[in-house]
């Protein structure tokens, strides 16, 4: 949150308080008598000691405080005043703040903002509105009970000693008035604190919750990269929360026990005239009242102060109208297509747009990819070919989403694919990789993995005809029946997998030599089973075939990559050639086998 949140939070909860005035005058009356005690407790000591003890009447002096005994119980029924005022000066904040983010959501979704589905929002917002009431009950309490004890306190000094005063009041307002200054960045430091913390329990949740797809797709490193550098920038906040917290007790010493030593030490040399009751009287007003008000005061702002209006700049940040009259938070373009259903006959597919992109590796002086402009009209069937190790997966990897460009974009129906949650990004596309994911289960869930809500028997028996996979079913005793992916070939496994992308609603496909372990003609069936279906495929190709039944052909060859049709890129690709070439020896190889 930044210092202008900072500020609306403190502006919105001054503007709550102080709309009901009435309560706020019976806050502040009830405060008053609560710090009675301490205006009375060293006059009442000094004239116990003074005009009783010491002066031979100990019943004047038991008198006295019995006085003082009062006048306590005095304070504790201003107390009770003091708590139920203040409760009903912050219910009202509570409600307002419940109907502020509750309109605020649902305008926010009705003007086309996104809200994301989630069972556990409401207990969320009940939490965060609760801690809001109760720091701002806390605050409002903690606040009035200095003032009024530090007046009070001012006051009985400067009627017992005044020439004592500078040595008690200069020390509080340094020390007090240090921490204060410095809670702006104290605010920002522990909102800091609480974003790191939310990121790497959101790291270590997608981990935890993807470890599936993470070791499928090898992306073990980058995910714990990713946790890392989260854990990284949580403890460096938690690091300068420490430092910070040691500011507060040099503020607590300076404010709360140096005017203590500076009294005993100007009782013990420089006022030789203070009487002993006048002298314990104002040790009593220091010790009893002055440094427990500023320990509390600063213990209160430093953590429930904090608390509050981090707490309730998260909930005025939330979608909806801003204070001062200022519209709902526009939320990101989304593809359309991520809010349908699934992909369905006539429907085109995602349109691709590679804008100036390139991709290096951290710590590589060079380039995999450099500035590849590209244009995927929706439905459209490209194959990218090139020697190993030229970045063809790659290409596959920020076409996925799973690498995002070092420079450029990757646009899918308009939208930049990096701006768009996971899950989003899933709803969009399918990836799949040479090594096909297979975990233990039923056969009905691996085939419905990525499919959009159950998929049923008669779109998983088209599935199953269109990839072959009649056998695999009779084997595992139907859709039902359990399967091991230690006992299937890796040939079924990309089955498996290439028939779950057909069953799930992705509008964008990438292969990445994703048939790579099959015979030519189950490649050539499932290839085919792809291109029938609805949507914009990318293959990256091993096989001439491949290559052959695309739309257009893509030759990475390290520089400027060509794309054309089949046969336009034999007739202007010397290396394309020369891979067709290769493709059909190995061809003729094994039929000569044969």
């Amino acid at each position: 949150m930044s210092s202008a949140g900072n500020h609306t939070a403190g502006r919105y909860l001054l503007q709550r308080l102080r709309g009901d005035r009435r309560t706020l005058f019976r806050v502040l009356m009830w405060t008053g008598v609560e710090s009675l005690p301490a205006f009375a407790a060293g006059h009442f000591v000094a004239l116990a000691i003074d005009r009783g003890f010491l002066a031979g009447e100990p019943l004047a002096g038991l008198g006295w405080l019995t006085l003082l005994a009062v006048s306590s119980a005095v304070g504790a029924f201003g107390a009770r005043g003091a708590l139920l005022s203040t409760a009903a000066l912050v219910e009202p904040l509570r409600d307002a703040l419940v109907t502020r983010t509750v309109e605020g959501t649902l305008r926010h979704a009705l003007t086309g903002g996104r809200v994301e589905q989630d069972r556990s929002g409401v207990a969320r917002l009940t939490r965060q509105v609760e801690i809001v009431r109760e720091a701002a009950g806390s605050l409002v309490a903690v606040v009035g009970r200095f003032a009024f004890s530090f007046v009070g306190v001012c006051v009985g000094i400067l009627t017992l000693e005044p020439t004592v005063a500078l040595l008690v009041f200069a020390p509080v307002a340094v020390g007090v008035g240090c921490y204060l200054v410095s809670l702006r960045g104290v605010v920002r430091t522990q909102m800091r604190s609480t974003l790191a913390t939310e990121s790497l329990a959101h790291e270590a949740w997608r981990l935890s919750a993807g470890l599936r797809d993470i070791t499928a797709y090898g992306l073990e490193e980058r995910a714990l990269r990713r946790l890392d550098d989260a854990a990284e920038e949580n403890a460096c906040a938690e690091t300068v929360l420490a430092r910070l917290a040691a500011l507060r007790t040099l503020a607590l010493g300076v404010g709360g026990w140096v005017p203590l030593v500076l009294v005993l030490l100007w009782a013990q040399w420089g006022a030789q005239a203070m009487s002993a009751g006048t002298i314990l009287g104002i040790l009593t007003y220091l010790a009893q009242s002055l440094r427990p008000a500023v320990q509390t005061l600063v213990q209160g702002v430093g953590t429930t102060g904090i608390r509050l209006f981090v707490t309730l700049g998260r909930l005025l940040d939330a979608p909806g109208p801003r204070p001062g009259g200022a519209g709902p938070t526009p939320a990101p373009a989304v593809p359309a297509s991520v809010s349908s259903t699934g992909v369905g006959e006539g429907d085109p597919g995602v349109e691709v747009v590679l804008e100036s992109v390139s991709f290096s590796y951290p710590g590589a002086a060079n380039d995999v990819l450099s500035d590849i402009d590209l244009h995927v009209a929706p439905g459209e069937h490209i194959a990218v070919v090139g020697p190993s190790g030229i970045g063809k997966s790659t290409l596959a990897s920020l076409l996925a989403g799973t690498y995002g460009p070092t420079r450029g974009r990757v646009v899918l129906d308009g939208v930049d694919l990096t701006s768009l949650a996971p899950v989003q990004q899933a709803a969009l596309r399918a990836y799949l990789p040479q090594e096909a994911y297979v975990f233990t289960g039923t056969l009905r869930e691996n085939l419905g993995y990525l499919a959009d809500g159950p998929a049923d028997d008669h779109r998983m028996n088209r599935a199953v005809t269109e990839f072959g996979l009649t056998d695999l079913v009779s084997t595992t005793d139907g859709y039902d029946g359990l399967v091991d992916p230690d006992a299937l070939s890796a040939g079924q496994r990309q089955l498996i997998a290439l028939a779950r992308a057909y069953l799930s609603p992705a509008r964008l496909i990438v292969l990445d030599e994703a048939t790579c372990h099959m015979d030519p003609a189950a490649e050539a069936r499932a290839e085919e089973a792809m291109r029938e279906r609805p949507g914009t495929l990318f293959v990256i190709a091993h096989r001439i075939s491949s290559a052959r039944a695309a739309d257009r052909v893509m030759v990475l060859d390290g520089g400027i990559p060509q794309i054309g049709s089949h046969d336009q890129m034999l007739a202007e690709s010397a290396l394309y050639r020369d891979l067709v070439g290769l493709w059909t020896a190995k061809v003729c190889t094994h039929e000569e086998r044969a």
